[in-house]
């Protein structure tokens, strides 16, 4: 695909009708997701108002159509603004115009695609009044927040790091317990999340080999990472920025700041923790001495810089490891993006055509083999960074990849950990316009209200369809020659 842009020179054009369509796409989005979104149970917005009946009956149903049109938008306004990047005809200042104006409108929305927003604030707001969110679930609450947390979670402890039950906390505090305007509020903290993928991208391009423009359009412009991350309010978002930005300080040298970043990271959900080892390696590639008296030094001086600020930080958040148990919790969730747990779910699917059988211990062993090949994954990818360097990040890209595959529960937006760190690599066009197929079909695969749509074939099938029409229009202007042109 040849660029017309002027070699060496940054393309300086803005396509505003394709942003505007992104726009018209978010607000939609935004406006259907009132009525199918992950809506506050008792909305005094709506309430009060003639338009509550967008939540019942034919009301929702015409909900849910404006939001799939939103959707339809904001999936072919990417996928525009990609064709252009790619052709030379925008670069980077185009596509942060671009992320800028598709995420504003979802700031407001209420929360899509998952209700987790509401388990974050309600964890929050277990600490504010004294109690521990390691401990005990947001059902002993009895409060306004803890009433729209989705009943899987109602008596889980949080699993996320001192960092965030801190933010959380504050969020709470500042909003004196308010549904709507703890959901803005903490979608604001998160979006320095997004500001730092932003910041980080272009210069993980510099050192991967990538293009800026193409790094943006990858990550931070994709509908996956804005309409999952932002509309869907995942801290998710804040921990793959303070991973981005760590790992390119890492790469510029500042090493000691690079892991105080992946840390605060980890303080905040514990996949960061997976690109530390890494970033060892990088550390240790430019440190002198015998290869091996390298790595182990900067394996000490890493662990060292670890442990001293997540120590702080679990001592002003007032918290202790009690949240590294509840990090199994997850696997009570059982869908087919987890590939152990598809495996695990088929066979006893199987199996039960002929004896029935106790699914847990299908699972189980699914899982135990998957969690055994994780770690082999992880292990040779390590070795193979050895050398430290861009390589490492590489490396570190694909075990996060295996990370979300082969954990025992996967959910759609985890595959953004991959994307973010993965995002500045020289890519192929036949491996973005894959990327493409799999970033629309993975944002389509969960219904608006947070529920999964992995067992709804017939709807599956159709998201196939349009996201193989996304992909294929990546690289063809008129792919189903609707223009009647030849």
């Amino acid at each position: 695909m040849r660029s017309s842009a002027t070699p060496g020179t940054e393309p300086r054009g803005i396509p505003v009708r394709t942003i505007l369509l992104g726009v018209a796409g978010v607000m939609l989005v935004a406006l259907g997701g009132s009525g199918a979104g992950a809506v506050v149970k008792r909305d005094p917005l709506l309430a009060a108002t003639s338009l509550s009946w967008i939540r019942y009956g034919h009301g929702q149903d015409l909900a849910t159509a404006v939001l799939y049109l939103g959707l339809a938008l904001v999936v072919w306004s990417w996928v525009r603004l990609g064709r252009m990047v790619l052709r030379g005809h925008v670069g980077s200042r185009a596509v942060l115009a671009a992320v800028g104006a598709w995420t504003l409108p979802l700031l407001f929305a209420p929360p899509l695609f998952s209700k987790d927003i509401y388990s974050y604030l309600a964890q929050g707001q277990l600490a504010l009044n004294g109690l521990d969110p390691y401990q005990v679930g947001p059902a002993v609450l009895q409060s306004p927040l803890s009433d729209n947390v989705s009943w899987v979670w109602q008596n889980t402890p949080a699993p996320y790091g001192p960092l965030f039950v801190l933010l959380s906390e504050g969020v709470v505090w500042l909003t004196g317990g308010s549904v709507i305007g703890g959901v803005v509020l903490l979608r604001l903290v998160l979006v320095v999340g997004l500001a730092l993928v932003c910041w980080s991208l272009p210069g993980l391009a510099r050192h991967l080999g990538g293009k800026p423009a193409v790094a943006l359009w990858f990550a931070a412009a994709n509908p996956l990472v804005l309409v999952h991350l932002i509309g869907g309010a995942h801290n998710d978002m804040l921990m793959v920025g303070l991973m981005a930005a760590g790992v390119l300080l890492v790469l510029d040298g500042r090493h000691v700041a690079g892991i105080v970043l992946v840390t605060l990271g980890v303080a905040v959900k514990a996949t960061a923790a997976v690109a530390l080892p890494f970033l060892v390696l990088v550390w240790a590639a430019r440190t002198e001495g015998p290869r091996r008296s390298a790595v182990g030094r900067a394996i000490g001086r890493g662990v060292a810089v670890f442990a001293v600020v997540f120590a702080a930080t679990s001592v002003v958040a007032g918290r202790d490891l009690g949240w590294l148990p509840a990090l199994s919790t997850s696997s009570m969730i059982v869908n087919w993006l987890s590939l152990p747990s598809a495996v695990g779910d088929f066979a006893h699917t199987l199996v039960t055509l002929f004896v029935h059988l106790d699914q847990g211990v299908f699972l189980t062993v699914a899982r135990g083999i998957g969690s055994a090949l994780l770690v082999f994954i992880a292990w040779r990818q390590w070795r193979a960074a050895e050398d430290g360097g861009p390589n490492a990040v590489f490396r570190a890209a694909v075990t996060m990849l295996a990370v979300a595959l082969l954990s025992p529960a996967t959910l759609p937006w985890y595959f953004t950990w991959p994307l973010v760190l993965g995002a500045g690599l020289a890519w192929t066009v036949s491996g973005l316009t894959t990327v493409a197929f799999f970033s629309t079909w993975l944002l389509l695969v969960t219904f608006p209200n947070g529920d999964t749509a992995l067992y709804s074939w017939g709807y599956l099938l159709v998201a196939v369809l349009l996201s193989a029409l996304a992909a294929v229009s990546l690289t063809k202007d008129d792919p189903l020659r609707l223009s009647g042109k030849p």
